[in-house]
């Protein structure tokens, strides 16, 4: 008990610290002024984490005074790029910008392309979090998750990659509703997989509201349904697959396990082991950056929404997906993710 209170005032006493440090010329602020920090996308150019960065970078740059360069590096739905960022130097020159569901389920399950520990890495901040949406062609006779369960038709969803939210959204979705499905990954990013949806190639998309926001207003797409509890802000006259349908105790299980991983959001991470003091002055600088009128300005005007919370209480987030199903819970999303391929 002792130690664990001397490690909660250290967390504080260095918390502190990089507040402070913010406000006074401190040896931190002297070491980012000038330099080039790399800010990762692990998927293609175009994409909701693209788009983010791209709104982020400036704004970070100004609370550094330093130059910040978005390079997207796609692979495997983003884990790719997070495992690089894992092995990479803990100077405070590398940030990315991870899809917390994809990242968090892929460790629960185990997926080869894993080589980061979320209980390890480094945690500046959640940027935002929203609910997931079913998205169909605008042409689509579906108007409704009923429809596309009466239809017993295949359905063939567009993914980037093998654990990136729109693949497990769309197999979690397959299973609760006992549909005919099939997942088809290696879209750069969810703009060309809403783009092959779009065109007629692919039937469904399962993507954030705030991606599919941009897609439905452009009128390439059309929302059939929130995925979850909550209606989205950008949608409210779309219901939830709850509102629309009677689930059973285990359908219900489903979606609510898929929420509460798609909660997880968009998180800024660093390389583990980075020295105190560093990783204290970058949360409290990505804190400060993301209380900006003018960033959530910017943002609100791109429909880019900020939805800010903090780095401890991200990283707890994120373990307690990990570590919150039991082996036999386990097994199942492993046998259903495998499934729609």
């Amino acid at each position: 008990m002792a130690s664990r209170l001397l490690s909660g005032l250290a967390v504080l006493v260095v918390a502190l610290s990089g507040a402070s440090a913010l406000a006074a010329d401190s040896p931190q602020a002297a070491y980012f002024r000038g330099k080039t920090i790399k800010f990762v996308v692990g998927t293609a150019p175009g994409g909701g984490y693209d788009s983010y960065a791209r709104l982020l970078a400036p704004h970070l740059a100004k609370a550094l005074e330093a130059a910040v360069v978005v390079e997207n590096q796609p692979g495997a739905g983003g884990l790719t790029a997070l495992d690089r960022i894992y092995t990479a130097p803990p100077d405070g020159l590398q940030l990315i910008i991870v899809n917390g569901a994809s990242a968090s389920l892929s460790q629960l399950l185990g997926e080869s392309a894993v080589r980061y520990d979320l209980a390890k890495i480094g945690y500046l901040a959640t940027v935002a979090s929203s609910p997931w949406l079913w998205l169909v062609n605008p042409g689509s006779p579906w108007k409704s998750v009923p429809d596309a369960v009466k239809a017993h038709a295949k359905i063939r969803w567009s993914a980037v990659g093998p654990v990136d939210g729109l693949s497990d959204g769309a197999a979690f979705t397959c299973e609760a509703l006992k549909l005919d499905c099939q997942v088809i990954m290696g879209y750069g990013a969810s703009n060309e997989a809403a783009a092959a949806v779009a065109k007629g190639e692919m039937d469904s998309l399962y993507v954030s509201d705030t991606s599919a926001n941009s897609y439905v207003k452009s009128g390439s797409t059309r929302a059939i349904a929130v995925m979850g509890r909550k209606r989205s802000r950008f949608f409210p006259e779309i219901t939830t697959v709850f509102e629309q349908m009677q689930l059973t105790p285990d359908q219900a299980w489903w979606f609510d396990l898929h929420s509460s991983i798609e909660n997880l959001g968009r998180i800024l991470c660093v390389p583990p082991d980075m020295p105190a003091d560093r990783l204290a002055f970058l949360q409290a600088a990505v804190k400060k950056m993301l209380s900006d009128p003018g960033l959530i300005a910017d943002g609100e005007r791109t429909q880019r929404y900020i939805d800010f919370v903090g780095p401890e209480e991200t990283r707890a987030a994120a373990i307690k997906v990990v570590s919150s199903v039991t082996p036999e819970q386990k097994q199942r999303i492993k046998q259903i993710i495998a499934k729609d391929r």
